[in-house]
């Protein structure tokens, strides 16, 4: 099987001097070294051997200088260590992710209903949101079942070939789904992946339609998944809700005909009691 980190794509960040940030110059409410230390520490996601200063110069557009400043204070502060010339982050840097955690009532809330879906499947159910060209597990239910993905909050995976990523795309206004799929660049993480744009778009339009979407091994050999939206009391899809299967196990036709009712019915639950 493709391992699951060969799919995820690196965050996209703009390139060039000064990292992309010209279009806030003059803004007096902007605190540049803020928005250079939190691009830094965006660039270690997905990178378990740690980085240069030169992997984060070049992954940000920043300058070596910039960059090593920001990883000496994020050492300074007990976010970082250093290993060489190889920087990691620290266990510290979880109180970022845990103060979104602890203060959004969404992750919260959908715990006990993720794992009501999985109690009732005997699989892994998951919720997320999109962001920018990614999906962002905040909440996760995992079976007992040995799967090949390596899953947990705070994981990204691309919208374009994942059943969750689908839901929340085709809740996208029209004109800014066109923006979406005119600067996607689309890379086949298998062979199933739909790389054609008119394609996708035409799947995201009938996914908007039938309210559920199904991702058949795009993502990883061997991975199928389907999902739902999750909408607050005002209308709202406030994220997506899923069950990722082996598929020598379960059939698309069967996840529709056994998981979608269970997904609908607490997507629907933990929807009533969202603003």
């Amino acid at each position: 099987m493709v391992a699951i980190s060969k799919a995820r794509q690196e965050t996209q960040l703009p390139i060039g001097t000064d990292g992309g940030f010209s279009r806030f110059e003059g803004d007096p409410d902007f605190v540049l070294s803020l928005a250079r230390g939190l691009r830094v520490i965006e660039t270690f996601e997905g990178h378990t051997e740690g980085r240069t200063v030169a992997d984060v110069a070049r992954q940000t557009g920043l300058s070596r200088a910039a960059v090593r400043r920001s990883l000496l204070t994020l050492q300074m502060l007990g976010y970082a260590e250093a290993n060489g010339s190889s920087y990691r982050l620290t266990t510290r840097a979880f109180r970022l992710g845990f103060a979104y955690l602890s203060s959004t009532s969404l992750a919260a809330l959908a715990q006990p209903t993720l794992e009501r879906v999985t109690e009732a499947v005997h699989e892994s159910s998951s919720l997320s949101v999109l962001e920018g060209y990614e999906i962002v597990y905040i909440a996760r239910s995992a079976s007992k079942r040995v799967m090949s993905v390596n899953l947990s909050v705070g994981s990204r995976l691309p919208a374009y070939c994942t059943s969750m990523g689908r839901i929340l795309l085709s809740a996208m206004p029209d004109e800014k789904l066109v923006d979406y799929l005119n600067q996607l660049e689309i890379k086949a993480s298998t062979p199933k992946t739909i790389t054609d744009k008119n394609v996708l778009r035409e799947i995201l339009v009938r996914v908007r339609t039938d309210r559920f979407a199904v991702t058949d091994e795009e993502l990883e050999l061997g991975l199928r998944s389907i999902a739902v939206p999750v909408q607050a009391r005002n209308g709202g899809v406030v994220a997506a809700m899923n069950i990722g299967v082996h598929a020598s196990r379960v059939s698309a036709a069967e996840m529709i005909h056994r998981f979608l009712p269970v997904l609908r019915e607490n997507a629907q639950a933990l929807g009533q009691v969202l603003a």
